[in-house]
């Protein structure tokens, strides 16, 4: 079995997305994704990763990993990293389509049929148009109309969404309020009134649900050591679930002062590439919980390493998804196979809003729980009726 042909699908109602795909001269056809840069990621596979593909065996997917990384090793989750990790990922959706298994055998087997998930509470317009994490790309100004607007429904009324998030079975929510505040000093400084306000949907969910639902706080790396200590020290009452990327993950000793300096874990990991990078982090216990994001990490070949390495030091992993359908169902294969899976992120509003019009088949979510498709691979693939979109641009690049 050989490769003969890569293509890259973009969608524009859905610019920051890639869908890769990837055929074998046996009429197999893996399927990955990334996020953010999708354009760049595109043209990077076409001139530069297409050629080291064709003609090669799709099973050797560490051979091919290790010779997608770049000129002595790109780091960081940047072009090189986002096209190796989507190339990655629909290698191992074409070894167990060969294997007839689905990935979360190939990983090992499953350590159990289900995990719990958690509701990133973003609305059905979230960073839907432009790159970045500003408020500006959420996509609240007026009141959406969207089946889950949970975005809306956290600044505004956060105990009505909880309590409609446990009668769904859901016990876990994400919101992010502090960062208007970060946006406008940028990340320095906060004042009380302010600290107030952005801490006001933790009060009204325990007032509203108590303590059935467990609360993480998202903080995006925008803030300072300082600052974020102070955050922290004002959530305490609020009991957080975790703390997540309170600063940047590359500031010197800063996440090891934040994670000394509180009892919330401190959850960090979607913004680093490879597992070279979580190592120094977990080895000063700065670390307590990985969320790695499989798209920009490496795939699932270095993923699995993380989530492992990660074992080691007895901390858990909890794989990031707020991208696209391709992520989630990998995610959801690597979450029922690492032993040390706490937790899947999924987005309520993208998984029973446009996640179907992408694909074949979703993880089943149920009771406040996911498990992955049946089938062999990911058990998913694109809609054979998305080229008939006439928003969708596909560009191949076939062996000679």
């Amino acid at each position: 079995m050989i490769i003969d042909r890569v293509d890259t699908v973009r969608v524009d109602e859905f610019p920051n997305l890639l869908l890769v795909q990837v055929y074998t001269d046996e009429r197999l056809v893996g399927l990955g994704e990334t996020f953010f840069g999708a354009g760049a990621v595109a043209t990077h596979i076409h001139e530069d990763v297409a050629a080291q593909l064709l003609g090669a065996d799709p099973r050797r997917i560490e051979y091919l990993n290790a010779a997608l990384t770049g000129y002595v090793g790109a780091t960081g989750t940047g072009v090189e990293n986002r096209a190796r990790s989507a190339v990655d990922i629909a290698l191992w959706d074409l070894l167990g389509q060969a294997a007839g298994l689905p990935l979360h055998d190939l990983l090992g087997g499953r350590t159990r049929d289900r995990i719990r998930v958690y509701n990133t509470c973003a609305g059905s317009r979230y960073i839907r148009q432009d790159t970045g994490q500003q408020v500006a790309n959420w996509g609240v100004d007026d009141r959406p109309a969207g089946r889950y607007e949970d975005l809306y429904a956290f600044l505004h009324d956060a105990g009505a969404l909880a309590t409609d998030l446990l009668a769904s079975g859901i016990t876990g929510m994400k919101i992010w309020p502090f960062d208007p505040y970060a946006e406008h000093s940028r990340g320095t400084y906060l004042s009380s009134d302010e600290l107030h306000r952005a801490t006001e949907p933790f009060r009204l969910i325990r007032e509203a649900v108590g303590d059935a639902m467990d609360v993480l706080v998202e903080l995006h790396g925008l803030w300072n050591v300082p600052a974020a200590q102070r955050i922290a020290t004002a959530l305490a009452p609020y009991e957080p679930f975790w703390l997540e990327d309170p600063i940047r993950a590359d500031l010197v000793g800063g996440l090891a002062a934040i994670s000394g300096s509180t009892n919330i874990p401190v959850a960090v990991g979607e913004t680093l590439a490879g597992r070279t990078a979580f190592l120094p982090l977990l080895a000063e216990q700065a670390l307590g919980v990985v969320t790695v994001d499989l798209t920009w990490t490496g795939g699932l070949t270095e993923a699995r390493k993380i989530a492992a390495l990660a074992d080691s030091y007895g901390v858990p992993v909890a794989p990031h998804d707020c991208t696209g359908p391709v992520a989630l169902t990998a995610c959801t294969h690597l979450s029922t196979s690492a032993p040390n899976a706490l937790v899947q992120e999924f987005v309520r509003a993208a998984y029973y809003g446009w996640y179907g019009d992408l694909v074949t088949a979703l993880p089943d979510v149920a009771d406040g729980s996911i498990a992955p498709p049946p089938g062999p691979g990911l058990g998913t693939a694109l809609r054979p009726d998305l080229d008939d979109r006439p928003d969708v641009n596909r560009r191949s690049t076939t062996r000679h």
